[in-house]
């Protein structure tokens, strides 16, 4: 996969460095050279300095055989010409911008840009840890009809199935993280209490899914 990166930030050089770590050939774009400095010595990618929603500037770092583009610069305004210039004229698909304002970032995802609102999900999840009960949204599909849901499993369903909270077309576990370590669940998988589980839920059966959660096992129609 070739991803052109634009921005060399932390979150820039820290997705161009894991990118080739992966193997993926990259190109960052950067206004400024010395931004470079923040990539590891042995970057094998490919540095350009310049405007990342010059057309040219874009070219030269390989979209017109890239098969993603990640906008991560400092400027929602910056980001938002980059990812429409690569989604509408260069016809990338999978099109990501950092956007810093979430009602911006709400406006282009209605539009097919995925974005990363950093602040809000900042916020959200210092809230989600301060209040555990909170709704604790992940992410939402532009059309809103799926969602990505975090939950911490109560006590009682301490030594249940844990795909009780599953109902077919409304509620799938994805994964879960038990003591620090990710893994993908089974059907004989049992919840221990603080389990964190991670569930793709249709968007208007959230409560259904908190109300399942504090329902007993034992208790489910």
């Amino acid at each position: 996969m070739h991803v052109v990166v634009v921005g060399c930030g932390r979150v820039g050089s820290g997705l161009a460095a894991t990118l080739v770590g992966q193997g993926h050939t990259v190109a960052v774009i950067d206004r400024k050279k010395s931004a470079f400095r923040r990539l590891p010595e042995d970057f094998s990618g490919q540095t350009i300095v310049g405007v990342g929603f010059d057309r040219n500037t874009l070219i030269a770092a390989g979209i017109e055989r890239a098969d993603a583009l990640a906008a991560v610069t400092n400027g929602d305004n910056s980001n938002i010409l980059i990812a429409r210039t690569a989604r509408e004229f260069f016809k990338i698909d999978r099109v990501v911008a950092r956007i810093y304002d979430q009602r911006r970032a709400a406006i282009y995802e209605r539009l097919g840009i995925s974005t990363v609102a950093t602040v809000g999900w900042a916020i959200e999840r210092v809230m989600r840890r301060i209040k555990p009960d909170d709704a604790g949204i992940e992410w939402v599909d532009p059309s809103a009809k799926v969602c990505l849901v975090e939950r911490i499993m109560p006590a009682a369903w301490a030594g249940h199935a844990l795909a009780g909270l599953e109902v077919d077309g409304e509620i799938r576990i994805v994964a879960l993280t038990r003591l620090g370590v990710a893994q993908l669940v089974s059907s004989a998988t049992l919840a221990q209490e603080g389990d964190v589980v991670w569930l793709a839920v249709a968007g208007d059966r959230i409560d259904a899914l908190d109300q399942r959660l504090g329902t007993a096992p034992g208790g489910h129609h």
